[in-house]
């Protein structure tokens, strides 16, 4: 799992480059190889109840297991958190974000004429980020090789409200959709500020800068646009309270930059957020 002078462009934070995820040998169980679907993973995929599930009431509850699975084709490596499961609904949220994974694996490795020069892998790790009693948050970082240069990038947050029985989404965060522009411009302002330093560098020569920097700016403007689904990935910073002190949004390679600057992240605290947030989510924030 983070640039122009003469436009009204919005700025930049750098995040850290996205982190490495190691196969973990846990709960092993074979792969059946069901018929793939054509279903990239997308940012919290599944997030929402499954059909069926009416807000307020218990989901189905679902037993999540580590995941190793060899071939000679592939690799496939999955873990969850201990205990995460206790939320059925969080659970089949990132069940369903890894098997829509394992789908595109499986779906590629069928094209396949025979076996791989490297074998295709599925990397992807769940991490908690936080629980209380309003929020359980978790983290998925992985990546996803089908062959070529790297593997896909997969960074997805899921933000599970116990209380509430529901996922949060950028959807559901704020109070309506123009609530999204001082919250993109002040993103966009640290992403921006981030990309000026890195086309500061001296070793470059100045025309190299400045396509550098124009290049950075055109890019966090596009992947930045007033939207809900261009920040879908987010985590919550805790306050001394408890309470939600900012949002961290997480961008994947290529939204707000290249693939060489890795995943970035900017930190909103809850004080510019909370005139346009929803009035259901509202007191999760500090004041």
């Amino acid at each position: 799992m983070s640039m122009n002078p003469t436009r009204a462009v919005r700025p930049w934070l750098a995040a850290p480059a996205l982190l490495a995820l190691a196969l973990l040998a846990g709960c092993r169980r074979e792969a059946p190889a069901p018929a793939p679907e054509p279903a990239a993973p997308q940012a919290q995929a599944g997030a929402e109840a499954a059909p069926g599930d009416a807000p307020g009431t218990a989901a189905t509850p679902l037993v999540l297991e580590d995941v190793i699975e060899t071939d000679p084709r592939y690799v496939v490596g999955i873990s969850y958190p201990p205990g995460i499961d206790a939320e059925p609904g969080l659970a089949r949220a990132l069940h369903g974000y890894a098997e829509a994974a394992r789908a595109e694996l499986l779906q590629a490795v069928a094209g396949l004429d025979g076996n791989p020069t490297a074998p295709y892998e599925l990397s992807l790790g769940f991490r908690q980020l936080l629980r209380t009693a309003d929020v359980v948050a978790v983290a998925a970082d992985g990546s996803l090789y089908t062959g070529g240069a790297h593997g896909q990038p997969l960074v997805a947050r899921f933000v599970w409200l116990p209380r509430q029985q529901r996922m949060l989404t950028a959807e559901s965060l704020l109070a309506s959709r123009e609530g999204w522009e001082p919250v993109a411009a002040y993103i966009g302002e640290q992403l921006g500020t981030a990309a000026h330093i890195r086309a500061s560098d001296e070793a470059l020569a100045p025309e190299e800068r400045a396509n550098l920097l124009a290049m950075a700016l055109k890019t966090i403007d596009q992947g930045t646009e007033p939207k809900p689904e261009n920040f879908a990935q987010f985590e919550p910073v805790p306050a001394a309270d408890g309470r939600i002190g900012a949002l961290r949004f997480v961008f994947p390679p290529y939204q707000v930059g290249p693939y060489a600057d890795g995943v970035q992240t900017v930190e909103v605290p809850a004080s510019v957020l909370k005139p346009y947030l929803a009035d259901d989510v509202r007191g999760l924030f500090v004041d």
